[in-house]
């Protein structure tokens, strides 16, 4: 899923605490288009959250039932400074990338596309494919790493265990003695819970992390605060416990990591330390630089880089 986010990101937001209680911060999704026509919830960034730890994107797609045929189509488009994390819960979606890679994902699975210095991709849903639901994350490399060789990993077969009612996934890092596949440039973690009847589960947090929890189905209770779809619920740092309250056939996606202290700058499909290495790579793709390589075998045009904002004031 491609993204066209103008938002630009600096320095991290510090938790707060309000009268010795954590507060939980309510962030809450607004509609935005992918290719295709698919409409998705886009979480981060807001103007009230830019990040959670090193993730610094986040859609929700779907679940979108379509006709076949009809489904997501996005041309070649670039990235840089960055990581494009795909968990797929339910369709299939085929990715070909500048490097060569041509890959489906399926549900249960994850696709991890390492920009570095540059990348470009293309994702389709699969002929006679008619549903997608998925989360798309991006997450920002530290700048000793952004400009790091591109690199594409499929990860097929993630940690899973079941506690009480729940069962987890262990997307990206480690969570007790469960460690992910997947390769992160920053201290971080990324689950999966779901539960098919309603009951409380009680997750060990790092206090050095920020957490956020996505409502993808069903309900999330956290202290008093309750929380639907498409919501993020925040809570900060210094947590070392935090019980959630599912209801039944929730699904929620779990956010941490230490905080981004660097600054930076999310622009389209492109994320930098400052101005001047976004407007380097919107020039670049405008120029078809070999930086970004051709993306081969799929029947369409490129994306158009659009102008930018700060070039235009």
């Amino acid at each position: 899923m491609s993204t066209h986010s103008s938002e630009v990101s600096s320095s991290f937001d510090c938790p707060e605490d309000i009268h010795g209680e954590k507060r939980v911060q309510r962030v809450a999704g607004r509609g935005a288009q992918v290719g295709g026509g698919i409409t998705v919830s886009r979480i981060l960034p807001s103007s009230h959250r830019r990040m959670v730890g090193a993730w610094c994107f986040l859609d929700h797609a779907g679940p979108a039932v379509f006709t076949s045929g009809s489904g997501l189509r996005v041309g070649p488009h670039p990235h840089i400074g960055l990581q494009t994390f795909t968990w797929m819960i339910q369709g299939e979606v085929l990715h070909r990338d500048s490097l060569g890679h041509v890959q489906v994902v399926k549900p249960g699975q994850v696709n991890l596309m390492t920009a570095g210095r540059g990348i470009s991709h293309t994702e389709e849903s699969l002929p006679g494919e008619d549903k997608l639901h998925a989360v798309q994350l991006w997450i920002a490399l530290p700048s000793k790493d952004a400009a790091c060789e591109p690199a594409f990993d499929h990860h097929p077969d993630l940690p899973r265990w079941r506690e009480g009612e729940c069962d987890f996934t262990l997307l990206a890092g480690t969570y007790a003695q469960h460690q992910a596949p997947s390769k992160m440039y920053s201290p971080m973690v990324g689950m999966d819970l779901s539960s098919s009847q309603a009951g409380e589960v009680t997750l060990n947090l790092n206090p050095e992390f920020e957490y956020g929890f996505l409502v993808v189905q069903g309900t999330l209770g956290i202290q008093s605060e309750q929380f639907e779809a498409n919501e993020l619920a925040y809570v900060g740092r210094g947590l070392t416990q935090l019980s959630l309250s599912l209801s039944a056939g929730s699904r929620i996606i779990v956010l941490g990591g230490e905080p981004y202290t660097e600054e930076l700058v999310l622009w389209w499909n492109f994320v930098g330390e400052n101005k001047d290495v976004i407007g380097q790579a919107q020039r670049d793709w405008r120029a078809a630089h070999e930086r970004f390589g051709v993306v081969h075998g799929y029947d369409g045009e490129p994306l158009i880089a659009p102008d930018l904002p700060w070039e235009s004031q």
